[in-house]
């Protein structure tokens, strides 16, 4: 039970109780903390003193709150290093992180101007568009549209269904090894959709990174767009020096 008539409000001591069960790892990072109507229950509050002290936990990065599911422990951020050569899997696994890629959907369309610019193509000449979704230990942490020539790439989304890499999928076609051309971090709320596929609430920002990879030559072979959870992810710009 909480200590009245300290002067000491009510949510601020239940922020210090539970700031101290986190840093002592009674809740470790990744863990759910007990219901709302569990804790309001121990501590002897309603539920609107519980919801102001768990709101300035998540202010002070502690804790997340995701609507259906619960509060919790906030883990680690991911650094996400941006630099000449930028691989997702790599960046993961060097943090001890478990890479995961999910197909979402693909579809060979024509090259707007933007798409068209980037890989430095005619307007209008067939491009494929993967869009997929990263992971971190099972958890999303971004969802991207990637846009390839046809012309170098004529079944990219097949084989990339087969080996779950843009990496291997890019040496089957006999590109063993690609840079960063440029890279644009732009941040921006994200759409009902985004939102959806990141799984996190439309009022929440997202970090932005629009890319343009290649080969030793210097050609484009491909123009991404990638959202990543800004609660989940700092990008990291390295110096190509």
């Amino acid at each position: 039970m909480l200590a009245r008539g300290t002067g000491i409000a009510l949510w601020r001591q239940i922020c210090s109780r539970l700031e101290k069960d986190i840093a002592s790892a009674v809740f470790a990072p990744g863990d759910r903390l007990p219901s709302e109507n569990h804790l309001a229950g121990e501590f002897g509050v309603n539920r609107h003193t519980l919801r102001r002290a768990l709101a300035f936990l998540e202010e002070e990065g502690l804790v997340r709150i995701e609507h259906g599911r619960g509060v919790f422990v906030r883990e680690p951020i991911i650094h996400y290093p941006v630099g000449r050569r930028t691989r997702f899997s790599e960046n993961l696994s060097q943090q001890r992180r478990v890479p995961g890629n999910v197909f979402i959907s693909s579809v060979d369309m024509e090259a707007d101007g933007v798409v068209s610019e980037a890989l430095e193509v005619t307007t209008g000449s067939l491009v494929t568009c993967i869009t997929s979704a990263g992971e971190a230990d099972g958890r999303r942490i971004n969802y991207s549209h990637s846009y390839f020539p046809r012309s170098i790439f004529p079944r990219m989304a097949d084989v990339y269904v087969e080996t779950g890499s843009i990496t291997r999928t890019m040496k089957t076609f006999g590109v063993h090894d690609y840079f960063r051309k440029k890279t644009r971090i732009i941040s921006r709320m994200p759409t009902a959709e985004e939102a959806r596929e990141l799984g996190q609430p439309k009022t929440r920002p997202v970090l932005i990174t629009e890319s343009v990879n290649v080969i030793g030559d210097g050609k484009p072979i491909e123009y991404g767009v990638c959202l990543f959870a800004s609660d989940w992810v700092q990008i990291v710009v390295e110096s190509s020096a």
